[in-house]
């Protein structure tokens, strides 16, 4: 490798480090190079690899006469034109089935789940074969009443491939380097064995996963689905493989294990350094959160301030700061108490004689008395105006969606689901649609109405909410939850669902597996931080702010990452 390719390299093992997946980019360079020819010097004291071809048709013809072999099927000629790069003096082209003695595939008999012993009989699974890596206890015992058949026994040094499976799954390759006794191929993996003297086995597998070699094998994949393709053996032979001198094949794993392992110290330097960065974060949030009165929580985020460009260059962090500032306003610590707001307590009164209005009325049905709240129950400390309550306190009604789904039609009026409630939004792109008469039906159980809150109350996205925008009209079913607020901000009421407050109360409160559920019985107990109103419009209003300034944060981030990333591509498509 020349000077200026060394410092071509020096140059983007920094740009790696800023792009999210520079390092990954970096090490596809690095194998880009080494197959092109770029990575080490070449030495015209090298024997030619074409001398290496000659050698090894003459050992094939050989094993021929001697019956070892049989003759091989004779390969299509290469079209240089096709191979989109020049190759430096003393390389050549050459057909996979040129380098390879022999090549075969195993045996897939219905095996026990667990691995063979160490002195037992087992039959390889397709993950055995990572990418340039063997793991010989990705096994399946032999049962005991089938006969091994050693002749498919996996020996150091034979190069394997996975030839079936999910499509990222098919061309996998590595070669054995360590294995045990009686480890046999399934028929899912492809063996082959080179001739080991002229050719080098770690060289060859490099060729296969990296460059022009891997793109030829992406092409050749088949199948009906990316869930079930696969590889044949013949065309695997027909792969164009770069072949340099031997000496120089060496050299190059040589030098590619020396960059790799600069490329791992750069990934645990920057895990390390974003581990310690978000550890830093943590702590300075942690201070926020427990300050005891406003000097504490001055110098807290006096830190947070000093340090601001660098504690926000990741987005974990920035994710971090949201969940903070949503605590922090259901705390009473995100803006300044004012003595001449209207306490909470009178709030409440309010809420209660609207709810009697609404109950004469007929618009709500009595409840049923809510537990007292306990002093035991309070996870922190509010300010002297703000009141601790349950959720069904200032709700005129927490109800779900239709029991009984209504079946589905090709046209008619939109029935939402827990897929369609977003993070903040609703998406309707996607809903399914029920008649008028079902839609009528299902809303007079639950009315959805603008500045509601909707909350998915079943499923893998338990939790996530929304508040109804103007002009929404549809049903529910009982995946999603709603609650109409009384008297309260409904964005103050949104924030406060989606603090750690409530987070964490609905995590607790669910019960369920796999398919989670929350009961609306558990929702109206839920504790809940109540400002008065007038502070209520002041968080919202600097809960708005910050959440716009973390959206900014992040904008930045990722144009920083992307500008690297481009720059990197950039690099990629010059070679």
């Amino acid at each position: 490798m020349n000077n200026e390719t060394m410092l071509f390299l020096e140059q983007h093992f920094d740009n790696a480090f800023a792009a999210p997946d520079g390092i990954q980019k970096l090490r596809e360079l690095i194998l880009t190079l080494a197959m092109q020819g770029k990575l080490v010097p070449q030495d015209p004291n090298d024997q030619p690899a074409s001398e290496l071809l000659k050698a090894i048709e003459t050992e094939k013809q050989r094993l021929v006469k001697e019956g070892k072999i049989k003759q091989p099927k004779k390969l299509l000629e290469i079209n240089l034109d096709a191979i989109p790069y020049e190759l430096p003096e003393g390389w050549v082209f050459t057909r996979l089935g040129n380098a390879i003695s022999c090549m075969d595939a195993g045996w897939s008999p219905a095996c026990d789940e667990i691995p063979a012993a160490i002195n037992e009989w087992g039959v390889l699974k397709t993950t055995s074969v990572q990418p340039l890596c063997f793991l010989p206890n990705e096994n399946k015992a032999l049962p005991k009443k089938l006969d091994p058949r050693p002749d498919a026994e996996v020996k150091e040094g034979d190069i394997l491939i996975t030839r079936a499976g999910p499509k990222n799954r098919v061309g996998i390759c590595c070669v054995v380097k360590l294995v045990r006794p009686y480890l046999m191929l399934s028929d899912k993996i492809i063996r082959f064995r080179i001739f080991g003297e002229l050719i080098f086995s770690e060289f060859c597998v490099l060729c296969l996963y990296a460059g022009y070699g891997a793109v030829q094998i992406e092409s050749m994949k088949s199948g009906m689905a990316d869930s079930q393709m696969n590889i044949s053996q013949e065309k695997l032979k027909q792969v164009v493989i770069p072949l340099p001198p031997l000496a120089e094949q060496r050299r190059i794993v040589a030098k590619i294990d020396q960059l790799m392992v600069r490329c791992d110290e750069l990934e645990k330097l920057r895990s390390d350094r974003t581990h310690a960065l978000i550890t830093v974060h943590t702590a300075a949030l942690n201070r926020l959160l427990t300050a005891q009165d406003s000097r504490d929580f001055s110098t807290a985020w006096h830190f947070i301030t000093q340090h601001f460009g660098e504690l926000y260059s990741v987005k974990a962090t920035v994710a971090e700061l949201r969940k903070t500032i949503l605590q922090l306003a259901v705390m009473g610590k995100l803006v300044p108490q004012d003595p001449n707001d209207e306490p909470a307590s009178e709030l409440l009164k309010a809420i209660e004689l609207e709810k009697q209005r609404l109950l004469k009325d007929g618009k709500i049905k009595k409840s049923k008395p809510l537990p007292g709240i306990k002093l035991e129950e309070l996870p922190h400390d509010l300010p002297n105006a703000w009141k601790w309550v349950r959720l069904g306190d200032i709700t005129s009604k927490i109800t779900d969606g239709d029991h009984q789904t209504p079946p589905r039609i090709s046209e008619g009026f939109r029935l939402l689901s827990a897929k369609n409630v977003r993070d903040g939004y609703l998406d309707f792109n996607n809903c399914d649609l029920i008649s008028e008469e079902h839609y009528l039906k299902s809303r007079e159980r639950c009315c959805p109405e603008f500045n509601d809150l909707l909350i998915v109350s079943v499923g893998g996205t338990i939790g996530r909410t929304s508040l109804i925008p103007e002009d929404s009209f549809f049903a529910l079913v009982r995946s999603v939850a709603l609650i109409k607020p009384l008297l309260i901000n409904p964005s103050y009421l949104k924030y406060s669902m989606d603090s750690s407050l409530l987070q964490n109360s609905i995590h607790a409160k669910k019960r369920g597996g796999a398919q989670p559920c929350l009961y609306l019985s558990e929702i109206e107990k839920f504790l809940f931080s109540l400002p008065p109103l007038a502070e209520q419009h002041r968080i919202v209003a600097k809960v708005d702010q910050l959440m716009a300034l973390c959206d900014r944060l992040e904008d930045a981030i990722a144009a920083s990452q992307n500008k690297q990333a481009d720059l990197l591509n950039a690099v990629m498509a010059q070679v």
